[in-house]
């Protein structure tokens, strides 16, 4: 008489890391959603984990922040622990499992800290206009030495429209993120207005100095129309 054997099923590596994955994630959201001294002590643990992952964003990117002391920086990282602890239960509801709790915990941090950082590298910083600047705004990459020399009445026309066609908003929006390089939510603080506000005032900039440009008879490819 055969005898019969049994199959256990085998899990692999992955499958074993994403059950892990997944009741490590399932514990954080019943801590997180309990109530008293359970949920004290998960805020406490999670706002440790935060702020680790802020001070590897901002140690990563303090190469631009070479005048800030320890303690300045710390203090930037306990700001953006702060921050994102309070993203992150706000959106709790928000969470999906397409990733580790923590793992997706973590990018509210990292994204805190590099808004934080720039915000603070640019920090008492003007945006001048130099002379040579509005070159900036056309490609010339690539172009041969006639249609560089073209480019000479190309840019007189094109600061000719943008001093003349763009509204003074759209102007000072314009120079500081295609010219100076202010990153848009440093510009969007200081202007104390949204990213897609500062978007939508690019996006007619571009659209009007592209029409006037037309209207002269003059070539626009070289515009550039990429988001900052």
């Amino acid at each position: 008489m055969a005898s019969a054997t049994m199959t256990m099923p085998i899990e692999t590596p992955a499958e074993d890391s994403a059950a892990r994955g997944e009741d490590d994630s399932r514990r954080w959201l019943q801590r997180l959603g309990a109530s008293g001294p359970r949920r004290d002590a998960a805020v406490v643990e999670l706002h440790g984990l935060l702020l680790k992952a802020a001070r590897f964003e901002i140690d990563r990117r303090r190469a631009s922040l070479p005048h800030l002391r320890g303690d300045d920086l710390e203090d930037i990282a306990q700001q953006s622990a702060d921050d994102a602890l309070f993203a992150v239960l706000s959106k709790l509801g928000d969470f999906r499992g397409e990733a580790r709790f923590t793992t997706w915990a973590y990018k509210f941090a990292l994204l805190e800290a590099s808004v934080k950082v720039r915000r603070r590298a640019w920090q008492g910083r003007e945006t001048p206009l130099a002379e040579d600047a509005w070159a900036v705004l056309a490609d010339t990459a690539g172009r041969t030495a006639t249609a560089r020399a073209e480019d000479t009445e190309l840019f007189g026309a094109l600061r000719e429209e943008i001093e003349g066609s763009l509204t003074e908003h759209q102007r000072e929006v314009l120079v500081a993120v295609t010219l100076n390089d202010v990153p848009i939510d440093v510009l969007a603080e200081r202007l104390e207005t949204t990213r897609g506000a500062l978007y939508k005032t690019l996006h007619d900039a571009r659209r009007r100095l592209r029409t006037a440009l037309a209207g002269r008879g003059f070539r626009i490819e070289g515009i550039r129309e990429e988001a900052p």
